[in-house]
């Protein structure tokens, strides 16, 4: 069985800050259930997942709406740090689901999905997305930051393959993104001139994309397509509270 985890870590913000006692957005209530919760609900409910890991500030790990997890892990202060800690002590080559805290509607057929598609997939990092058509089709009122590409349209999802092994490749590469992100040359510098371009013009294919990311990290990346809408559906924004409760209730 594949084990997941869920990552429910960062300090309070603006979320929490709109609802008194919530530690951070994971703690948020939608239609009374705390965003975690659901996405704890929705993973437990699937076959395919074992053991489940939740990584959050210490002082949550008593928390009713963590009740459904198995083990729990300090968050750290940057997401890649709170990554490290959820995979400590996994087996280093088994395929591990990670996934966001924030996910009103995600369901047990999307998990399902998901892990049969990264198995499949064989990779060590698996990026989730959804394409926009999709989407747009299922929640149209869910806006998204959309990457176009040769053969579709996509956004990232709540949802990630990755091997254990995979971590110290992966951290390096988000530290030299980091410290490129707002420099078009160290970009150019760090993807190549070639695939901006192709990127830019709408020329470059996901499979491109496969190949250069696998260069970059040193390991393999492969996109993993959900055809299930609800991966992508998390909660960033205050305005974001009321749409994820309208779509609870529908659900």
């Amino acid at each position: 069985m594949t084990t997941a985890v869920v990552l429910a870590g960062g300090p309070e913000d603006a979320l929490a800050a709109s609802q008194p006692g919530a530690a951070n957005k994971a703690f948020v209530t939608v239609g009374g259930v705390a965003l975690v919760a659901r996405t704890l609900a929705a993973l437990r409910a699937s076959p395919s997942i074992g053991r489940i890991v939740v990584v959050a500030p210490e002082r949550t790990h008593a928390h009713p709406a963590l009740a459904l997890a198995d083990d729990f892990r300090i968050d750290g202060k940057h997401i890649r740090e709170s990554l490290r800690s959820g995979l400590a002590g996994l087996d280093p080559d088994a395929i591990v689901l990670v996934s966001a805290s924030d996910l009103p509607v995600l369901s047990v057929p999307a998990v399902e999905d998901f892990v049969e598609r990264a198995r499949a997939a064989d990779g060590d990092v698996g990026y989730g997305c959804v394409e926009r058509l999709n989407h747009e089709a299922h929640f149209p009122q869910i806006p998204h930051t959309w990457a176009r590409f040769r053969n579709g349209t996509y956004c990232g999802a709540g949802l990630v393959a990755l091997r254990p092994r995979a971590m110290p490749q992966l951290e390096r590469f988000i530290e030299r993104l980091g410290a490129a992100r707002k420099n078009p040359l160290a970009l150019a510098g760090l993807f190549g001139w070639d695939v901006l371009l192709r990127y830019a013009t709408g020329r470059l294919t996901v499979e491109q994309a496969e190949e250069r990311a696998s260069m970059l990290l040193g390991a393999h990346a492969r996109a993993i397509v959900s055809p299930f809408a609800e991966c992508a559906v998390n909660v960033d924004r205050i305005s974001d509270i009321e749409l994820a409760r309208q779509l609870v209730e529908r659900a």
